[in-house]
């Protein structure tokens, strides 16, 4: 396990930045966990991600929930 936190992590070319913007209470469990994978747990929570077509897949489930910066 790392020792810094993801928000103190440069934005590297091909990474997008993913930001939570509402709650996950009331979604489906698919949701829910789609949101834990991406690394988010509450609104606010940020996280660079790789851009790879793995993730753009998950993103794309849950637009509703989140906000995408490609960096």
């Amino acid at each position: 396990m790392s020792t810094y936190k993801t928000e103190d992590r440069k934005a590297e070319k091909g990474t997008v930045t993913v930001r939570q913007t509402k709650s996950a209470i009331g979604n489906k469990p698919k949701s829910r966990g789609t949101l834990r994978a991406l690394g988010l747990r509450k609104i606010g929570d940020t996280n660079v991600l790789p851009d790879r077509p793995e993730i753009r897949g998950m993103i794309a489930r849950i637009p509703h929930l989140i906000e995408v910066t490609e960096n």
